[in-house]
């Protein structure tokens, strides 16, 4: 009697914590704000991308550019570097501003990094494989006017309890063919955390 009596609180006691651990996901809509660690996260990537692409194409360069040029100047992003406390994937941001630049077609983008190198190296593998009419030729990329570059940076205040974590993303856009630096940006993000 003892043992079913043991068995069956044993039994009742797993049910109990198996039940307390269950966890429930929910899909929510991508867009939605909720910020549950106080990190970086998606929602601040793509604000801080859309305000500072916004901010570059409001800026006098580009007027005087497609006024001297009769045409919409060419941006490559570039290296966008993670100096932050934090692991943030600087990819993610560089897609978003990516993204808002295509959304704006105020500007043309080209490929770069490794994404242009894997462009590179299809084409090259098209020279001895693809058929001549459909061969695509070295020597026809758009060359990029434009480079953006920059940081994405954080300081961390904490007392006790209480956190509050600055971040800072700066960014520069520079004329490729004379190195002048025509636009040069920041967006700050601040966030109060309490335990």
């Amino acid at each position: 009697m003892k043992k079913v009596i043991y068995a069956a609180s044993i039994l009742v006691s797993a049910t109990l914590i198996l039940s307390s651990c269950s966890r429930k996901v929910t899909r929510i809509d991508s867009s939605e704000q909720i910020d549950l660690s106080g990190r970086w996260n998606n929602t601040d990537s793509r604000l801080t991308a859309e305000a500072m692409v916004k901010d570059i194409l409001s800026a006098p360069w580009l007027s005087g550019y497609t006024q001297a040029k009769g045409k919409k100047p060419v941006v490559i992003v570039g290296m966008v570097q993670n100096k932050s406390h934090e692991h943030i994937e600087a990819e993610t941001f560089v897609k978003d501003v990516e993204r808002s630049f295509i959304t704006s077609s105020k500007v043309g983008l080209v490929q770069g990094g490794k994404k242009r190198e894997e462009l590179r190296a299809e084409k090259a593998d098209q020279q001895t494989n693809a058929s001549s009419s459909t061969m695509k030729k070295f020597g026809l990329e758009n060359g990029a006017d434009f480079i953006l570059q920059g940081s994405i940076n954080s300081i961390v205040d904490s007392y006790k309890r209480k956190k509050v974590t600055y971040y800072q993303v700066d960014l520069e856009l520079t004329n490729i063919e004379t190195n002048e630096v025509v636009w040069i940006g920041d967006k700050k993000i601040a966030k109060y955390i309490k335990n």
